[in-house]
């Protein structure tokens, strides 16, 4: 369970939260932008009395470090079903990332259905490729925290073979069999390479300015199946909209982010 040991918080008499940013879960030294949003979203969660995330939009302000921070969350509005939460998280006297979000319970939600798209094609796990860190930076030191595996036709960009289309597909899980709750949704709609890496664009740190995530259920057992694709990228910025689906063939949660592309 080290996801859930990883981004822990303890509530403080004042209203705040304490909480750590691990070593391990960093992309060339800074913390994952999912990793430290599934770490403020416990805290907002528990200040609102609501179990998951349902809507929840991050703005990064300044890189995080493995250290302590503290989150202070402040309850906006406490409704009938939802509950609105804004926050921000800090490292010493540094803000590191500002949030909006709405929380509930995903689990009672009802209403009509209907889906105009469905999971990416994908060859089993077991014939797809596994991510893995290297001490040299690349790929970085969380992939050694997660089990991410690439659709073959995605991963050549690792080897200087990029598709020339902004797009990856593939697995995704927590090591050791740890379930995926609202929280590690947060974390994997993050945790995929940024898709320029395929777009013939230099291989680097692509820093998140903005990332929203909608909750859409709690995951079954098993493997996420996961899509991250990007069809506008100009002036030095990137969109990258997510969905990932359950083992059942649900859709359990999606994603866009704004961020910088990667420089020469």
């Amino acid at each position: 369970m080290i996801f859930s040991k990883h981004t822990a918080v303890e509530a403080r008499e004042d209203g705040s939260y304490a909480a750590s940013i691990q070593e391990g879960w960093d992309v060339v030294g800074n913390a994952n932008g999912g990793y430290l949003l599934a770490m403020a979203a416990r805290a907002m969660a528990d200040a609102a009395g609501r179990p998951h995330p349902v809507a929840l939009n991050a703005h990064y302000l300044s890189p995080g470090r493995p250290g302590a921070v503290t989150i202070n969350p402040e309850l906006i509005k406490a409704g009938r079903r939802f509950s609105t939460v804004r926050a921000n998280m800090r490292s010493d006297s540094k803000e590191l990332v500002t949030l909006l979000g709405s929380f509930g319970d995903v689990g009672a939600l009802e209403g009509p259905m209907r889906i105009d798209a469905e999971p990416p094609e994908l060859p089993g796990p077991e014939d797809c490729v596994r991510i893995e860190s290297d001490p040299a930076g690349f790929p970085p030191a969380m992939m050694g925290r997660i089990d991410l595996r690439l659709h073959p036709e995605d991963a050549g960009f690792a080897i200087g073979k990029p598709t020339g289309q902004p797009l990856f597909r593939g697995w995704f899980r927590l090591l050791d069999e740890e379930p995926i709750d609202a929280f590690a949704l947060l974390l994997a709609v993050d945790a995929f390479p940024p898709t320029v890496f395929n777009a013939n664009l230099p291989i680097s740190w692509a820093p998140t300015l903005e990332l929203t995530t909608h909750i859409r259920g709690i995951p079954e057992p098993g493997w996420l199946r996961c899509r991250f694709s990007t069809r506008f990228i100009s002036g030095g910025l990137m969109e990258e909209d997510g969905d990932i689906w359950d083992a059942s063939g649900r859709l359990v949660a999606q994603s866009r982010q704004l961020a910088l592309t990667p420089k020469a």
